[in-house]
């Protein structure tokens, strides 16, 4: 409704407890999944979510603690993508980092090689958090060159004020236009994009933050021969000085004798 569409089927339901949308006794599954849920909702640890229906099913790389469903949201995404479908959700950062129980679900998720991509946004793009929100792309179907690998955005920085809210940031058409094509060319781009091999991944406790992979500073370029020859002065100057030192002292010593 929100974005002009007028073909869809609303349903009000606890997702996470019991799905709305079901077919042949089970949950419904789809070709293309999109969520943006309550971030850090409390209250959906292992004893809650094993009331819900079909909780097997949903939540088989593991429970999230109680204080975040991060997780628990994710889970639910992906069990009601079909086999060769996409899914997108819009998330808190924080769970990409996380450790125990949600580094856990994450490792097995990210081992199964379903994560895409991970993009980071601007703070401040929602009316009820300041807190960056990512989004999270999965593919179960993922091309030849794109599988054991993910692709990290870190678009932080690609955002306009908003026109009449001072407190909120905006994704401009040309922001949205550069996450679009990194995305699509899944290649690196300097200070922006990065594709990681589950390798390094796996050597940072599955953590996918972007900002951990993707540099925002040049590296100094160092002429060692310039270096060398200013080093090479300075200790000159410096011989100089502590001969002229000595001969100052030794007038001293000459004048007091």
């Amino acid at each position: 409704m929100l974005n002009g569409v007028i073909d869809f089927n609303l349903k009000k339901s606890n997702s996470l407890l019991n799905p709305a949308f079901k077919e042949n006794g089970t949950f419904k599954k789809f070709d293309i999944v999109v969520s943006n849920p309550q971030w850090n909702m409390e209250g959906y640890g292992e004893e809650t979510l094993r009331k819900g229906e079909f909780w097997r099913e949903r939540f088989k790389y593991g429970f999230p603690p109680r204080q975040s469903a991060d997780w628990a949201w994710i889970q639910h995404l992906l069990a009601s993508t079909k086999e060769n479908g996409k899914a997108a959700i819009v998330i808190d950062n924080n769970c990409l980092s996380r450790m125990k129980r949600e580094k856990a679900i994450r490792a097995k998720i990210v081992e199964e090689d379903l994560i895409e991509a991970v993009i980071l946004l601007p703070e401040k793009l929602f009316y009820n958090a300041n807190a960056q929100g990512i989004i999270m792309i999965f593919n179960k179907n993922k091309p030849p060159e794109r599988k054991g690998k993910i692709l990290l955005i870190d678009a932080s920085n690609e955002y306009e004020k908003h026109p009449t809210i001072k407190k909120l940031n905006i994704l401009s058409s040309s922001n949205i236009k550069k996450i679009v094509e990194a995305y699509r060319n899944f290649k690196d781009v300097p200070k922006f994009a990065r594709v990681v091999e589950f390798s390094e991944i796996m050597n940072n406790d599955f953590n996918l933050s972007p900002s951990l992979y993707i540099t925002h500073f040049e590296e100094e370029q160092i002429d060692m021969d310039k270096e060398f020859n200013e080093l090479k002065k300075i200790i000159e100057e410096n011989k100089k000085l502590e001969n002229e030192i000595e001969e100052y002292v030794s007038n001293v010593l000459e004048v007091i004798k």
